[in-house]
């Protein structure tokens, strides 16, 4: 751990978005869910929340996602309903990438509101029941004989339209996490370790010197580790 190593994670999370998020409704190959995670990752998207079968597992594979799985906020539900009423609770916008009778243009949609976007499977797309659920439907024109994109190819040009508003309209020149959110992540990422036994113990990550990133109180820490075991 180095300290140009902090400050690119500070950088990055700097330009995260926390009102943009992706939803992935039953996406099984991982090459699929490798491509999404590196759009995200790119395009600054915080939180990516996927929804999968109770005995399927959401898997990157790392040649494809470049790490890019390991600097977002992931979640996994078991059911859609579940994933998008937390959003609509939110006062996120759900967008479902469907093509159906009231599918607009993507290109007409403002990504700078709370935007929660919606991918569906590769084989079947968006459920019907993701689709009843969705606040709005976008398709991306094509001027060929297929119907649709790959989905990965479906996500990077979405979300390529949220970066460019976004960033037209200064989204990313300041921070925009949450104080406690930002100070969360930080520990999470410069020290994954230390997060990964926190989590696995329920415990509140302990604190770290902006600065540096050395433990506050490593000794205690050391302790707590010790009583654990």
């Amino acid at each position: 751990m180095t300290i140009e190593r902090l400050n690119k994670i500070k950088r990055c999370l700097d330009r995260r978005q926390p009102d943009l998020a992706v939803i992935t409704d039953h996406m099984h190959k991982p090459h699929n869910v490798s491509a999404v995670m590196r759009t995200c990752d790119a395009t600054g998207v915080f939180s990516l929340h996927a929804v999968m079968p109770a005995n399927e597992s959401f898997r990157a594979r790392s040649g494809i996602a470049m790490g890019s799985d390991r600097w977002l906020d992931v979640h996994v539900h078991s059911d859609i309903t579940a994933a998008i009423t937390l959003h609509k609770q939110d006062g996120f916008e759900i967008v479902a990438v469907h093509k159906s009778e009231r599918s607009g243009n993507f290109r007409d949609i403002d990504y700078c509101r709370k935007t929660a976007v919606l991918f569906g499977a590769e084989l079947f797309g968006v459920s019907e029941q993701a689709a009843d659920l969705a606040d709005r439907h976008v398709s991306i024109p094509m001027q060929g004989m297929v119907e649709s994109y790959n989905v990965s190819v479906a996500a990077a040009i979405v979300l390529s339209e949220a970066q460019r508003q976004r960033e037209e309209a200064g989204f990313y020149a300041d921070c925009r996490l949450d104080q406690s959110v930002y100070d969360r992540m930080v520990f999470k990422w410069y020290r994954r370790k230390e997060a990964e036994f926190c989590d696995s113990h329920g415990l509140d990550y302990p604190e770290i010197d902006p600065e540096t990133g050395e433990l506050l109180d490593s000794e205690g820490f050391a302790r707590t580790r010790m009583l654990s075991n």
